[in-house]
């Protein structure tokens, strides 16, 4: 059966704040998490942007919630960092980690004050972290002179199984190209169920493992204001990738989504205030073949009334 999971949105919610609804999600029922990492929001609107590792750690010893997190290797961390990081969670809580790397935006990765690469080139970038990363985990010590450079890293507490590395990956032809490394596919619903061939590609091109889904909605008493609450939050996010890995600052999003009309965010956000409508919607996906969905509730001033509902409503429902 598909297990049903709650997303934290790091760019929405104060760190303290994201650990009490994630412990209010697991009350509610839901059967595991998922977490952004972002450095800074996609807009001043949303606020926020806590250190999702340090976040991490919190959460997993405050729940008993297996958890995920979609990260960058290569830019804002190094891939012996990002898998000492990875490697000491999976110590301290075996088998309840899982990682999904991704090629960055440069909304998060600038910082460093680096060149922003292009597309293929932060590609094969991230390839070559994931080879790092799962000789650290192997107990090697590696030293690579490459698009990231190490000297001589070791990993001197390790966990007895390494955490699990996803591909994130958006399109399809980026769903093959992770298909030669990942142990599993993460995703975000797309206008028409797309994400259907991002999962399809994957399994074409010998993907293994589970597959995950990001699922954007906003619930809310009525549609209207679920609708608002979609436009204010994820007016920025629903840009669209080409757009969307390039711009570097809050702002810049804001500036670039300005003339985004309210009905354009229904494509990427399911809107509805009827339970019923997410409940089927919900169950599609999973039909679609993905092993987790992760509900997002993009709606910031509704979240523990849509975990409280969603418990009590449309979690059962799915379960049935």
């Amino acid at each position: 059966m598909t297990a049903y999971g709650f997303h934290v949105s790091h760019e929405q919610f104060s760190p303290a704040e994201a650990l009490q609804l994630l412990r209010a999600a697991q009350d509610a029922g839901f059967a595991t998490g998922m977490c952004s990492d972002h450095f800074a929001p996609w807009s001043s609107r949303q606020g926020h942007s806590g250190h999702a590792w340090a976040w991490l750690g919190s959460a997993l010893a405050s729940t008993e919630l297996p958890m995920g997190v979609v990260t960058a290797p290569g830019q804002r961390y190094h891939p012996a960092v990002l898998a000492q990081a990875a490697a000491t969670l999976a110590q301290m809580h075996p088998g309840r980690l899982w990682v999904a790397l991704g090629t960055g935006q440069a909304l998060n990765e600038h910082i460093t004050g680096d060149r922003w690469p292009s597309k293929e080139e932060r590609t094969r970038r991230l390839e070559e972290c994931v080879d790092v990363m799962r000789a650290l985990f192997a107990g090697e010590e590696v030293s690579h002179d490459g698009l990231v450079r190490v000297d001589r890293a070791r990993l001197w507490s390790l966990p007895e199984r390494p955490p699990i590395l996803l591909g994130a990956a958006v399109t399809p032809a980026t769903a093959r190209r992770v298909a030669a490394w990942a142990d599993g596919l993460v995703t975000v619903n797309r206008p028409g169920d797309a994400h259907r061939d991002t999962l399809a590609a994957y399994r074409d091109a010998g993907g293994r493992g589970p597959a995950v889904l990001q699922a954007h909605l906003s619930w809310a008493p009525t549609g209207q204001e679920a609708l608002d609450a979609a436009h204010d939050q994820w007016r920025e996010a629903a840009l669209g990738s080409d757009v969307g890995w390039e711009i570097p600052l809050p702002e810049h999003f804001e500036q670039a989504a300005a003339g985004t009309e309210p009905h354009r965010v229904e494509g990427p956000v399911l809107v509805s205030a009827e339970l019923g409508r997410h409940a089927d919607w919900l169950a599609r996906q999973g039909s679609h073949g993905f092993d987790e969905v992760m509900l997002h509730q993009v709606a910031k001033d509704h979240q523990l009334r849509f975990v409280e509902a969603f418990g009590a409503e449309v979690l059962p429902e799915l379960s049935a």
